[in-house]
């Protein structure tokens, strides 16, 4: 997280989707990263919370790496974990979530369609955000388990902030995935829903996937769960 960013989350937080979804975009890239030991394969001892501290002590590792810091990596790098990333965070679930009945009335190419529409939109917007990050640290504070659905409860903590963070996992096959980061009250999925639907209903679903084609989806308030 670059330092600039910290010193404005706070202020800024509660009135930005965009910052919710800086944050999604570092957890999401933790999923990601922790795939090969995390998500090889199932192991019925294994909590969503030793997910959750799994990976995200993967991606801390690999942000702290000084031997990935050299500019001249940077794209290569940002493609690398993008690749990860598309294998193991479910946008699918995400993507279902957030246009909620719209989804049912896709056909399956329709779906598929907006599924890399909204995947590539997240990385496009959000991927140079965590490029800085900065020896933030995580206190886990509880688990949620309901089904096949967990939440995990955390807190991001630097020397000047403390961000309460929820993480929503979804079990498939055995293995969990996330589908949604709650910062601060605020549920990135709800809040895509929300801006989602009201494109469709005054416009309509082609101009939604126009403006995710476009980058041209701006931002609203963020809103509480």
């Amino acid at each position: 997280m670059l330092p600039t960013l910290r010193r404005e989350i706070w202020g800024e937080f509660r009135r930005s989707r965009g910052e919710v979804c800086r944050l999604f975009f570092l957890f999401s890239l933790s999923i990601a990263l922790g795939s090969s030991t995390v998500f090889g394969s199932p192991q019925p001892s294994e909590s969503p919370t030793e997910v959750v501290r799994a990976t995200l002590t993967a991606v801390f590792q690999i942000l702290e790496d000084p031997t990935l810091k050299d500019p001249a990596k940077l794209m290569p790098r940002r493609r690398k974990l993008e690749s990860v990333i598309a294998e193991r965070f479910d946008y699918e679930e995400m993507s279902k979530r957030a246009l909620a009945a719209t989804w049912t009335s896709l056909t399956k190419e329709q779906r598929t369609e907006f599924v890399d529409l909204f995947k590539s939109f997240l990385s496009d917007r959000y991927a140079g955000k965590i490029e800085g990050y900065s020896g933030e640290k995580v206190q886990y504070l509880s688990e949620r388990l309901e089904g096949q659905y967990a939440e995990v409860r955390t807190k991001l903590v630097s020397s000047k902030v403390e961000i309460p963070m929820d993480y929503r996992l979804i079990n498939k096959g055995g293995r969990w995935y996330a589908y949604d980061i709650i910062a601060d009250g605020v549920s990135l999925v709800k809040n895509y829903r929300s801006q989602f639907d009201k494109i469709i209903r005054s416009e309509s679903y082609e101009e939604l996937t126009k403006r995710l084609r476009t980058r041209t989806l701006t931002e609203d308030k963020a809103e509480k769960r």
